[in-house]
């Protein structure tokens, strides 16, 4: 390290009380906003759960869907219309909707219930108990084990329940990348027996998944089935539709916003004023550096190191509290739906640099506009 910035490290961490302060700041701005980006990332995982699960590589739907949950039934010839497009490799239905269950103890818990193709089963879950070809016997269904798991008493293989006055058996136990959002369990089963134990209209296909038979068939098939008046997404592209609906025709992401950046406002007062007022004690000791022969450059080069290692020191204790945080309160809390993702870090780190850049600006115009005269005469 030059010894110019030598100096400025020692004055810097030699002031303890304001380089506490400063780091205090820092970390807690940090915090706040990598808490609030994450759990907004979090929710928005969560929502598209049901897209991440299946793992379709593209999504027919009505044109006025908004989220996964909010489905509208397509009609039947629909299917049929979709598998005579070119490019289509193959296209199967599925079931997504809502059911009360009545447990064993006599409460009422409510469910998602995914119905799958009954001749391919595509889009079923990663089995942690019993075999996918169970689904197939009399009143079987799968229950994901996830955050919602325990709302249906921890089921196991046998486990019967009621489902619109029919008997219903668990028959496998199966896992999923991603929980739900709407804090209900989830159970898996196929899609005839959905239309046998679930009141339906008069249409009752949720979704139709579909597998082009190349990428560059895809753009064919969102333009034929938007020619019969219906929208084809991708998986990203319904994911993306999703977030957009939460983020923008909803109140959570304007929420997050708000207090994301009231974190960022907090952490650059705080940070900026305390900073300003290590410049100013120590502004003699700048006079004396510059009255010896420092340029400069060299007095900006002390203060930019100066902000950037608290800032970045910050940072770095910022995202370790609250992935700690974070940590902690998935193991206690299932229903926690936090996650930290490289936007979040990225999001804060250009706040954090925003904040470094604004102190050090007021503390660059102040060192430069003293006069060792004036330092030597005090």
């Amino acid at each position: 390290m030059p010894g110019i910035l030598q100096i400025a490290y020692k004055l810097l961490i030699n002031d303890r009380a304001k380089f506490a302060a400063l780091l205090v700041g820092i970390t807690f701005a940090v915090f706040l906003m990598i808490e609030m980006t994450s759990l907004f990332a979090g929710i928005l995982s969560r929502s598209s759960s049901t897209v991440i699960n299946i793992g379709a590589s593209v999504w027919v739907m009505d044109p006025a869907v908004q989220t996964v949950a909010n489905t509208i039934p397509l009609p039947d010839y629909v299917l049929d219309e979709v598998r005579s497009v070119p490019g289509v490799k193959y296209a199967v239905p599925l079931y997504s909707g809502a059911a009360l269950l009545k447990l064993r103890d006599g409460t009422y818990q409510a469910a998602n219930v995914i119905g799958l193709d009954d001749t391919s089963l595509f889009g079923w879950p990663q089995m942690l108990a019993g075999n996918i070809e169970d689904i197939f016997a009399e009143n079987a269904f799968i229950a994901i084990k996830d955050s919602e798991f325990y709302k249906l008493e921890n089921p196991t293989i046998g486990t019967e329940f009621e489902l619109n006055d029919h008997r219903g058996v668990i028959v496998g136990i199966a896992r999923v990348a991603s929980s739900a959002l709407f804090g209900v369990p989830t159970l898996y089963t196929t899609y005839n027996r959905c239309l046998q134990y679930i009141p339906n209209t008069r249409f009752t296909i949720s979704y139709l998944l579909v597998e082009p038979k190349s990428p560059a068939d895809v753009a064919t098939i969102k333009a034929r089935v938007a020619a019969r008046g219906y929208l084809a997404l991708t998986k990203d592209e319904f994911v993306q539709k999703i977030s957009d609906f939460y983020m923008y025709h909803t109140g959570i992401g304007t929420n997050m916003m708000l207090m994301t950046l009231i974190s960022f406002i907090v952490g650059l007062s705080i940070s900026g004023q305390t900073f300003y007022t290590f410049i100013l004690e120590n502004i003699d000791k700048f006079g004396a550096l510059k009255a010896i022969g420092a340029k400069g450059r060299e007095l900006v080069s002390m203060i930019l190191f100066q902000a950037t290692f608290v800032a970045l020191t910050g940072y770095g204790i910022g995202v370790g509290l609250c992935a700690g945080l974070i940590w902690l309160a998935r193991t206690h809390l299932p229903d926690y739906a936090a996650m930290i993702t490289f936007g979040n870090l990225t999001t804060a780190f250009v706040m954090v640099v925003i904040i470094a850049a604004v102190s050090s600006y007021f503390g660059v115009r102040k060192v430069l506009r003293i006069e060792p005269f004036d330092i030597f005469r005090g």
